[in-house]
C-alpha cells in the first residue's frame, strides 16, 4: 500500500457481544441490521483481536508493524505500537462487574498464563495481552454505570435500608472494604442464594410493575436477576450493585476509570477510548469466568467519589479530555456550518465522524477525503490537514498525549 500520503480511509470491526443492542451501531455505520445479532462494540484501532482495515486492503496492526515510523518517534519509542483503542458501545444489557489490572500486573499475569500453557482462547484465561486498560467514556445518551465503592456513610445507608443486606453492616464496620468484598465474593453459592433470594422476591414484583426508579439500586439488582440468574443459581454480582456508586450521566459527559476501580456499564451508548488492551477481571453479572483470588489482587479497596471530566480547549472547535493515562487522549471536534480548523499530528490519530459531514484535505498534496456519520479516517505522524464542513459536524479524535511531549 502506498504510504506517501498521511490520510487514509479506516474501517473498524463490530463485536457481537450478547449484552449489546441491535440497531444503534448498524444505524450509525449505515449497515444492515442483522436479525437476532447484537452489535455491542465498534472497534477502531490495531488490537490483534480485531484490527481496523486501512483503505479497504491492509490491517492496521500489520501496517504499523511494517512501517513503525507512522507512529512518530516518541510513540514508537515509548510504546512500540498504537497504544490506544477507540470504541463505540451500545449497552442494552448490563455488563459484568469488572476491574482492570495495572500495566505491571498485566505483564506478569500474561507471562504466567503463557508459561502455564493456558490458551489465549481458553474460557478461564484472565489476561488476553500484556497491557493495562485505563479507559475514558464519553456519553452519547443518558448513561448509567457503577463506579467505585461508595463512601462509608452512603454504603451503610444503602445496606441499612434493606433488611436482607443488614448482615453486611457488621462485616463492613467502619470501612473494611476488602473484608466486605471478600465476604460476598468468597461466600458459598448456597449462602448467596439464601441471602439474595428474599431481596429479589421483594423487589422483582416492584420492578416488573414499573415502580422502581433507575436511581434506586433495587432497579438494577432486579434487572440483573432477570438477565443473569439461572435455575438454582443467583449471580453474586448483585451484591456489588449495592456496594458501588450508582452514577447517572447525561449526554455529553465524560468519566475516567483507572486500574483497580470496580465498575460496570449498565445502560446507554458511549464513545470509549482506552489503552490497547482487552484485559478484564470479572466479579459477577456474567456467565463468563470469575477468578476471585485473581480479582482480589487488583481491586482498589478505598471509597471513590465519581468525578466527571471537564473538557479543555485545544483550539476553536476542538476540546480535549485529559486523564492521567499516557496511552490516549480523546478530543471532541464540534464545527458549526461553514467552519474549518487545522490539525497537526505527531502520531497515528483516528478521527470518527458522529454527526454531519467532514471534508479532510491534506496540506501540501491536496489529497482529500469526505467522511460522513459513522465513517473514520487514519492520520499518520507528521500529517497536517484542514477539516471543513458545509453543514456542521461532530467528530472524535483519538490521539496520544505523549506524542506531543
Amino acid at each position: 500500500m502506498d504510504i506517501q500520503n498521511k490520510l487514509f480511509d479506516l474501517e473498524g470491526t463490530i463485536q457481537p457481544y450478547q449484552w449489546g443492542g441491535f440497531t444503534y451501531i448498524p444505524t450509525l455505520l449505515s449497515r444492515e441490521v442483522k436479525a437476532g445479532q447484537p452489535s455491542a462494540e465498534y472497534w477502531l484501532g490495531a488490537h490483534v483481536q480485531a484490527p481496523s482495515i486501512v483503505n479497504g486492503e491492509v490491517k492496521l496492526d500489520a501496517l504499523l508493524q511494517q512501517h513503525p515510523q507512522l507512529l512518530g518517534a516518541a510513540v514508537q519509542s515509548k510504546f512500540g505500537r498504537l497504544p490506544y483503542l477507540l470504541k463505540v458501545l451500545d449497552v442494552k444489557d448490563m455488563l459484568s462487574i469488572q476491574v482492570h489490572p495495572t500495566r505491571q500486573s498485566a505483564v506478569e499475569g500474561y507471562a504466567a498464563e503463557n508459561a502455564a500453557g493456558v490458551a489465549l482462547s481458553a474460557s478461564n484465561r484472565n489476561y488476553k495481552d500484556d497491557n493495562h486498560k485505563p479507559e475514558l467514556a464519553f456519553t452519547l445518551s443518558e448513561f448509567w454505570l457503577l463506579h467505585g465503592f461508595r463512601e462509608p456513610g452512603s454504603l451503610k445507608e444503602v445496606l441499612a435500608e434493606r433488611a436482607e443486606l443488614q448482615f453486611l453492616l457488621e462485616v463492613f464496620e467502619e470501612g473494611e472494604y476488602a473484608k466486605l468484598y471478600r465476604t460476598v465474593m468468597e461466600m458459598q453459592d448456597e449462602e448467596v442464594g439464601a441471602r439474595l433470594l428474599p431481596l429479589l422476591d421483594r423487589i422483582l414484583p416492584e420492578y416488573e410493575a414499573g415502580r422502581l426508579l433507575k436511581s434506586n439500586p433495587d432497579f438494577w439488582a432486579a434487572r440483573a436477576a432477570i438477565t443473569y440468574n439461572s435455575p438454582g443459581r443467583i449471580d453474586r454480582g448483585i451484591f456489588s450493585i449495592y456496594l458501588l456508586n450508582l452514577v447517572e450521566m447525561k449526554k455529553g459527559q465524560a468519566i475516567f476509570q483507572d486500574a483497580g476501580v470496580l465498575h460496570a456499564y449498565l445502560e446507554g451508548q458511549n464513545v470509549e477510548i482506552m489503552a490497547n488492551s482487552d484485559n478484564v477481571l470479572r466479579g459477577g453479572l456474567t456467565p463468563k469466568h470469575v477468578d476471585v483470588p485473581e480479582l482480589m489482587k487488583h481491586v482498589r479497596f478505598v471509597p471513590c467519589i465519581p468525578q466527571l471530566l471537564p473538557a479543555t480547549d485545544v483550539q476553536p472547535f476542538e476540546k480535549a479530555f485529559v486523564t492521567p493515562a499516557e496511552d490516549f487522549e480523546l478530543h471532541l471536534l464540534e464545527l458549526p456550518a461553514k467552519a474549518a480548523l487545522e490539525l497537526h499530528t505527531a502520531t497515528t490519530d483516528i478521527l470518527l465522524v458522529m454527526e454531519g459531514t467532514l471534508d479532510i484535505t491534506e496540506t501540501g498534496t491536496g489529497f482529500k477525503l469526505t467522511q460522513s456519520r459513522g465513517e473514520s479516517v487514519l492520520l499518520t505522524a507528521g500529517a497536517t490537514v484542514k477539516i471543513s464542513t458545509a453543514g456542521g459536524c461532530q467528530a472524535f479524535r483519538a490521539t496520544v498525549p505523549a506524542a506531543a511531549k
